[in-house]
């Protein structure tokens, strides 16, 4: 199911030069590349020079507003593994969004860690903040647009994107338990503020699936469903056949490869094969 219209998407539509084309592929090459400088600084860590310190924000060192987004979660395989996931996601959700529509959704992100960020350090509760949940975010904006697309877990195992979604939850719930147990408020806030992100591009979509769900749930437990169900199983078993054209007196039985339909526009369960259902008196 692709993303419904919103006022999101007009946004985006009048304003495209706000995307930034290849973002995500920008965001990893520079985790790399703060990565590797790291390895072979001397002992001078360049993260440590961009990562988001409210304290060094606040005497001037703005660009620690944007540079966290590039300063690595993690190291060694892991973090190969984990910037390639990023780029996958990131990148299919850019071909679905175009360019603007990510861009906002990755800013937004951004946006939210800042001013989060800076909240606590004035109430002395820390605030050094991280794009990491931001990041792992993107996979439940790519499991809602493509929740029964299969992938290779671990390029073995054969699994629905859906299903790796709900890990993904556990894992941000279990962020959030752990931190809240260890006093930890900015580490408790981080996968809140990526949810509420996603949850800002998403609620949409989201209620539109819930009404339709219930729809369908009321539609199968119609009396005119049941009946219909009923109807269908004792003819099988009494006449020996489902189907039956009304007008030339084909069944199933007899013609197995034909096709046979319902009308709608007739008062009754009435069926019709293929040669009569668009060419009959409709029953009233």
């Amino acid at each position: 199911m692709r993303s419904i219209e919103t006022w999101l998407d007009r946004f985006c539509y009048k304003h495209p030069r706000l995307g930034i084309p290849n973002l995500m592929t920008i965001v990893v090459a520079g985790n790399v590349l703060v990565y590797l400088l790291d390895q072979f600084s001397n002992g001078v860590s360049l993260s440590l020079l961009l990562a988001f310190i409210p304290g060094q924000i606040l005497r001037g060192e703005l660009w620690r507003l944007v540079t966290f987004a590039f300063v690595p979660a993690s190291g060694g395989v892991f973090l190969l593994l984990e910037l390639y996931f990023y780029w996958f996601i990131g990148t299919a959700l850019e071909r679905e969004w175009g360019s603007t529509k990510f861009t906002v959704f990755y800013a937004a992100g951004m946006l939210l860690n800042i001013v989060v960020g800076l909240a606590l350090h004035f109430l002395g509760g820390g605030g050094i903040m991280s794009m990491q949940y931001v990041n792992l975010s993107l996979f439940f904006a790519f499991a809602t647009l493509y929740p029964d697309l299969q992938v290779l877990l671990f390029f073995i195992i054969p699994i629905k994107v859906k299903w790796l979604a709900w890990i993904d939850a556990a894992i941000f719930a279990w962020s959030v338990l752990s931190s809240l147990m260890a006093l930890n408020m900015a580490g408790a806030l981080l996968p809140v503020v990526a949810i509420l992100n996603y949850f800002l591009f998403f609620w949409s979509d989201i209620t539109a699936r819930v009404r339709q769900g219930r729809s369908q749930v009321k539609h199968q437990h119609s009396r005119q469903t049941v009946n219909f169900r009923r109807a269908t199983r004792e003819a099988q078993q009494k006449k020996g056949y489902i189907h039956k054209c009304a007008v030339c007196g084909k069944t199933d039985t007899d013609y197995p490869d034909m096709e046979f339909r319902y009308c709608s526009k007739c008062n009754g369960y009435y069926c019709y094969c293929k040669e009569h259902i668009n060419d009959h008196v409709h029953i009233q």
